[in-house]
């Protein structure tokens, strides 16, 4: 059951981004990756990437970080939800978010999933995205990173041979 009073918006302060980096620290992938808090924080803080809450009250639920410019448009850099908001549409509602945000002005979604994560893989695939390519121990040694795509059509309007 989605939660009635969910709310999403940007962080409107650095207190915001700590606690968003916290959620994710203590979540995997990140912890099986090893990536901290503090590196976290400091994707949080970038203003190259649009960073997304989803909150209920003023508990944030979920965070969703998205490249909307740069060598990778549309791209979908890190998702998480919290424990206790998991398989209640948070992640979802994210999900609308960003392909809305991305969708808008690009022709594909992309991101990466840690191969050992396969729920979220199945969750992916579940919205249409498609596996590919693998990039192999891209994080750290022993893990791929799996690139999916989500597309509404080819990025040229027209057959470039035309």
């Amino acid at each position: 059951m989605e939660p009635d009073n969910l709310i999403l918006r940007a962080p409107v302060n650095d207190d915001e981004r700590k606690e968003a980096a916290a959620l994710m620290a203590g979540t995997d992938p990140w912890i099986t990756l090893g990536i901290g808090r503090e590196q976290i924080l400091t994707t949080l803080q970038d203003p190259f990437y649009e960073t997304w809450f989803a909150l209920t009250g003023k508990e944030i639920a979920g965070v969703a970080v998205i490249q909307m410019k740069g060598a990778c448009t549309g791209y979908l850099k890190s998702i998480a939800v919290k424990e206790a908001w998991q398989h209640k549409h948070v992640g979802s509602r994210l999900m609308d978010l960003v392909e809305e945000k991305i969708l808008a002005v690009h022709t594909n979604v992309f991101l990466c999933v840690s191969s050992f994560n396969t729920s979220a893989r199945r969750f992916y695939q579940k919205r249409g995205y498609e596996e590919v390519g693998v990039l192999k121990d891209y994080l750290v040694k022993g893990y791929d990173e799996i690139l999916m795509r989500k597309s509404t059509g080819p990025v040229l309007a027209s057959d470039p041979g035309e």
